[in-house]
């Protein structure tokens, strides 16, 4: 038996697929799915989505939005969404070390905040280029 996973943002239906397990990234932490999971609606943080088929774990980029479970079906909304194949990793760790730094130079308490958002969609982009990368 496999869970069918569709990951949609605004502007378009991200990933539409089967697989055997999926690791979401919730806002209380990592959050695994097997087949047969209770029914769950979950608020999803920045992070990095992975999706297992047969023995291959896909990562994907997933920034923020929410998970319903229910009879095997995951159904994911996102503000955005972004598949690691779909990265490149030097331009991710590029981008990273201009979220740091705009981070530590940033002065008013909405600087900060949206300095805080683009560094953790960072960390999620490059985390996920690495996996695919290796």
């Amino acid at each position: 038996m496999t869970l069918s996973i569709r990951v949609i943002a605004p502007d378009r239906t991200v990933w539409d697929a089967n697989a055997e397990e999926v690791i979401l990234p919730s806002s209380t932490g990592q959050l695994g799915i097997l087949t047969g999971h209770i029914p769950l609606l979950t608020a999803l943080d920045i992070g990095v989505m992975r999706v297992r088929i047969d023995k291959d774990w896909l990562p994907i980029v997933l920034l923020g939005g929410f998970a319903e479970i229910e009879n095997n079906n995951i159904t994911i909304l996102v503000n955005g969404a972004e598949e690691a194949s779909e990265i490149d990793i030097d331009i991710a760790q590029d981008n990273l070390q201009k979220a740091t730094t705009i981070l530590a130079e940033a002065g008013t308490s909405k600087q900060k905040i949206e300095a805080t958002q683009n560094l953790r969609k960072a960390r999620a982009r490059v985390q996920a280029a690495t996996v695919i990368n290796n």
